[in-house]
C-alpha cells in the first residue's frame, strides 16, 4: 500500500508540475504577445513627418480661427475685461485733463473706436496667421508636438512676431482709420495741445494698438492649443488626433 501510494503521490505531483509549467509558459507568451503588441502599436501610432506637421497646422488653424472669430466679433474686444484696449499711459494724461473739462464723451468714444478697430483689423489676420505656419518642419513639429502646452503658440510667438507686426501694422491703421480713430484721436490731441502749460503728447496709437491685438490673439490661440492638448473631443481633423494622441502617449 504504501508504495503505491508513494507512486500516486508522484504521479500527483508530477501532473501538478506539469500543469504550472504549462501556465507559467503561457503566462510569459502571453506577456510576450503584449510586449510586442505594444511595441507594434507604439510604432504603428508614431506619426509621419506629414502627418505630424499637418495635425499640428491642423490645430494652429483651428486656433486661429477661433481666435479670430472671437476676437473680430461685435464686442470682442471692449466687451471682454481681459482684452480690452485703453488708453496707453501717455493718452491716459490727455484723457484725464480733457475729461476734467467736461469731454468724457469725446474721451469715451476715443476708447471705443480703438475697439473697434482692433476688432477690424483682427478679421484681417486670419491668412497672415495661417501663412505663418507653412513653413514648419519636422523637427519643429515634434519639438512642438511633444512640447506641452502653449509649445506651438510659444513657437509662433518667437518666431513670427516680427513679421507678423510688420504685416499687421497697416492693417491695423487702416482698420483705424475706417472707424474714425485716427480723426477723433488726432481732434482730442490738437484740443490738449492748446491747453496752457501742457507738455505736447501725441502717442504712437497704431503700434499700441497693433500691439494689444496681436498679444490678445496670441492669448486666444493659447487658449485654443491647450484645450486641443487636453481635451481629444477639441481635436477636428483625423490628422490633429493622429498627432496629438501620440503626443499623449509621450507623457505616460
Amino acid at each position: 500500500m504504501n508504495m503505491i501510494s508513494k507512486k500516486l503521490n508522484f504521479k500527483s505531483g508530477f501532473n501538478r508540475s506539469k500543469k504550472l509549467l504549462a501556465v507559467a509558459f503561457l503566462s510569459m507568451f502571453f506577456a510576450s504577445c503584449d510586449i510586442l503588441q505594444a511595441v507594434a502599436t507604439q510604432a504603428l501610432t508614431i506619426p509621419t513627418s506629414g502627418e505630424a506637421s499637418s495635425g499640428l497646422k491642423d490645430a494652429l488653424k483651428q486656433g486661429f480661427g477661433n481666435g479670430v472669430d472671437f476676437l473680430s466679433a461685435k464686442g470682442g474686444f471692449l466687451n471682454n475685461a481681459a482684452y480690452k484696449i485703453l488708453l496707453p499711459a501717455d493718452a491716459q494724461k490727455i484723457a484725464d485733463k480733457l475729461t476734467a473739462m467736461g469731454m468724457g464723451a469725446q474721451v469715451d468714444n476715443v476708447i471705443l473706436k480703438l475697439n473697434e478697430g482692433a476688432e477690424n483689423a483682427v478679421k484681417t489676420a486670419k491668412p497672415i496667421f495661417i501663412d505663418a505656419v507653412t513653413g514648419m518642419n519636422f523637427s519643429d513639429a515634434m519639438g512642438i508636438l511633444t512640447g506641452g502646452h502653449g509649445a506651438a503658440t510659444n513657437y509662433l510667438r518667437s518666431n513670427t512676431t516680427v513679421a507678423l507686426t510688420s504685416a499687421f501694422k497697416p492693417k491695423i491703421q487702416e482698420a483705424l482709420d475706417q472707424v474714425g480713430v485716427t480723426k477723433y484721436w488726432g481732434d482730442l490731441v490738437n484740443i490738449y495741445n492748446r491747453i496752457p502749460m501742457v507738455q505736447k503728447l501725441n502717442p504712437d496709437l497704431n503700434a499700441f494698438v497693433t500691439d494689444k491685438a496681436l498679444v490678445a490673439l496670441f492669448s486666444r490661440v493659447e487658449e485654443e492649443e491647450n484645450a486641443i492638448r487636453a481635451n481629444p473631443v477639441k481635436r477636428g481633423t483625423e490628422m490633429m488626433k493622429k498627432a496629438f494622441a501620440y503626443a499623449d502617449m509621450q507623457k505616460k
